[in-house]
């Protein structure tokens, strides 16, 4: 078996990555089994998605000010929500509209 440096590792990997050519054929050109072209390519792909988690991580949280505005956001939607229905509620049993219409015309 050939002893295969770290740059002919990548670049089989790199190869293997673009596309168009199998385990077998990438072993059978580089001297060495379909095997070990796997466990490279296989080791390759779990370090990329070991560096996407760490840079998921690596985001700070958020900052206190951004996590009280979505707190006030939060409530604001609540109270508007409390005034629509009071609304929605009064035109029930009062029978008047207590909304303006503001796509008509209002003689």
């Amino acid at each position: 078996m050939i002893k295969v440096n770290k740059e002919t590792k990548e670049a089989i990997v790199a190869e293997y990555l673009s596309g168009g050519t199998s385990f077998r054929k990438l072993a059978s050109k580089y001297g060495i089994t379909s095997r070990r072209v796997y466990y490279w390519v296989k080791c390759h792909q779990d370090n990329q998605k070991e560096q996407k988690q760490l840079e998921i991580e690596a985001v700070e949280p958020l900052p206190t000010e951004v996590k009280q505005l979505q707190a006030e956001l939060r409530r604001a939607k609540l109270h508007n929500e409390l005034l629509e229905e009071m609304l929605r509620l009064s035109e029930n049993l009062t029978g008047v509209e207590l909304r303006k219409k503001f796509g008509t015309r209002q003689l």
